[in-house]
């Protein structure tokens, strides 16, 4: 039990330290306006890599870590389309669009006409 508190106390901390990195590389990049653009992009992305670093040693960033690389393995086993299924595929779907749009102008005018008939 007392493990288990440990832990979570110790992710907080991390938790606390990487939005303290985050914090400060965005604090940085505004304190810093006249340090030239390229070395203060490097700085946020540094500090974020490192923020991401601490992220990634906490249970819940390992855990994310590993649905991600799940996901990876997932995305390769998947069948893509043709080029051919895409193009007809779209053709279907745009001619399924115009068609609605022409109904629903119809079924607006029918019923614009209707309602100036009726009120005159």
């Amino acid at each position: 039990m007392t493990k288990v508190v440990a832990s979570k106390s110790v992710d907080r901390l991390k938790w606390f330290i990487a939005l303290s990195v985050f914090a400060a590389a965005v604090v940085g990049n505004s304190y810093f306006v006249e340090v030239a653009f390229l070395y203060r992009v490097l700085g946020v992305v540094f500090l974020f890599i490192v923020g991401l670093g601490i992220l990634s040693i906490t249970s819940f960033g390992s855990n994310a870590i590993k649905l991600m690389r799940e996901s990876r393995t997932e995305i390769r086993k998947v069948v893509w389309p043709t080029r051919l299924e895409t193009t007809q595929t779209f053709l279907v779907v745009f001619s399924a669009i115009v068609v609605l749009c022409l109904f629903f102008w119809g079924l607006e005018s029918l019923l614009t006409f209707l309602t100036k008939l009726v009120l005159g």
